[in-house]
């Protein structure tokens, strides 16, 4: 098979990224490391992984197919302009990265799948992959069996911690919690209606958020209701939020039902500047698809949006933009997918090594100040420390940020009470 079939790269996507070399030399902002003299194959690489004197191949395991791939190009996005951005700078360990890119296809069996082929077939020294926690939770005992190391760039429901992950988004008490708190003091939020897609992610979410509302914020939940991804007929329910009126529609709609779901909303005349509306799932790559319009007024609760201004976002930005098209937005997972290449190259270098279990050893304690959302750090738990930001919907597609908690969360994927 060619390169540019295993890799997906057809011609369109391969004149972006042959187009996206000139956005290369704008990474003053990353750390830079010398490699003078590459370190010998056989003392950095003792488990039989696919690395050579000038190579190491990795796994990128993306839906680029089906509903969820409205959510995941980006994040495929990402992790090519971090693996390019590497490679411009000397690579890892003096070897620069090759990828192989394979398609979960929104389906989570075919996920576990292709992680195994890419583990025993392709021995890709790590995989920076999935979207959904059904995903992950499909790949997770693939990871663990053959010792492979997952970068997993979602914001998700915790209650997991892994050897074999590094869980580069935000896990529920640095989103769902620190969210519920926000509506509840500057909203007044006192009644809920929560909506989900019907899978593990936003059901644990939509139990962890009960939890809080009932036991800590004491208001009342008025409704609960899941759909099948890719449902698209919302009508339903909405009409039970037009007769219950909510404080707060409280949301976790993924993928491509979103756009449905917020067109279906605007039709049957909520006005989401004045119904107050919180998403934990909506980012600027599905408003791509929604329409500025449709949503416009609603808030998000996440730890990165576009419109951050930080010195490293917008060089991140103009990099992005350079490489994949002025069109192309930026939404929360889109920069924790980034962040998976860089944290697996400084951690292959602060363990001298790319096996595996040295690598996850060598985690805690990782630092990245040069992250587009601001500065990260590996916690033990092999979670991030960040901060929880809320971001008001624009018509242009882009989020105004509202709030932001003054210091970074501590990572906690198995808060006491809510399990």
């Amino acid at each position: 098979m060619s390169d540019e079939k295993k890799t997906g790269l057809h011609s369109p996507l391969r004149r972006k990224l042959l187009m996206g070399m000139a956005a290369l030399p704008a990474i003053s902002m990353l750390p830079r490391t010398s490699f003078a003299q590459a370190p010998a194959t056989a003392a950095i690489n003792t488990t039989g992984l696919a690395v050579t004197d000038t190579e190491v191949t990795v796994g990128i395991l993306h839906s680029v197919t089906g509903t969820m791939a409205i959510s995941e190009t980006g994040s495929v996005q990402a992790e090519k302009l971090a693996i390019e951005q590497i490679n411009a700078m000397g690579g890892v360990l003096g070897r620069k990265i090759k990828f192989i890119q394979e398609d979960g296809a929104s389906d989570w069996p075919t996920f576990a799948e292709k992680a195994k082929k890419l583990l025993v077939n392709d021995k890709v020294a790590a995989i920076m992959g999935c979207w959904t926690s059904a995903s992950r939770k499909a790949v997770l005992p693939v990871m663990e069996q053959y010792n492979g190391m997952l970068y997993y760039p979602t914001f998700y429901e915790g209650l997991e911690q892994s050897k074999n992950v590094i869980y580069t988004g935000q896990e529920a008490t640095q989103q769902i919690l620190a969210g519920l708190d926000w509506v509840a003091k500057e909203k007044k939020g006192k009644s809920f209606y929560l909506i989900g897609s019907d899978y593990i992610w936003p059901r644990t979410s939509m139990k962890i958020a009960r939890k809080h509302i009932e036991g800590k914020l004491g208001g009342k939940v008025a409704g609960e209701e899941y759909f099948p991804l890719g449902h698209t007929q919302f009508n339903s329910v909405i009409n039970k939020i037009k007769l219950t009126k909510p404080d707060v529609i409280y949301a976790a709609v993924v993928g491509g039902s979103n756009v449905a779901f917020y067109k279906q909303l605007k039709a049957a005349g909520i006005d989401l500047s004045k119904q107050t509306m919180l998403t934990i799932s909506v980012t600027e790559d599905e408003i791509d698809g929604i329409g500025g319009e449709n949503i416009a007024g609603a808030y998000a609760c996440m730890k990165y949006f576009q419109s951050l201004d930080n010195p490293n976002n917008k060089e991140f930005v103009a990099a992005f933009k350079k490489m994949w098209g002025e069109k192309t937005v930026i939404g929360d997972v889109t920069q924790a997918a980034y962040l998976g290449p860089w944290l697996w190259k400084m951690t292959v270098e602060k363990a001298g090594s790319f096996d595996v279990d040295k690598i996850a050893a060598a985690s805690a304690g990782i630092e990245f100040t040069k992250a587009p959302e601001g500065y990260v750090k590996i916690h033990p738990n092999h979670h991030l420390w960040s901060k929880a930001r809320v971001g008001q919907a624009q018509l242009d597609g882009q989020f105004k940020v509202v709030f932001e908690t003054p210091e970074l969360i501590e990572p906690d994927p198995f808060p006491k009470g809510y399990q």
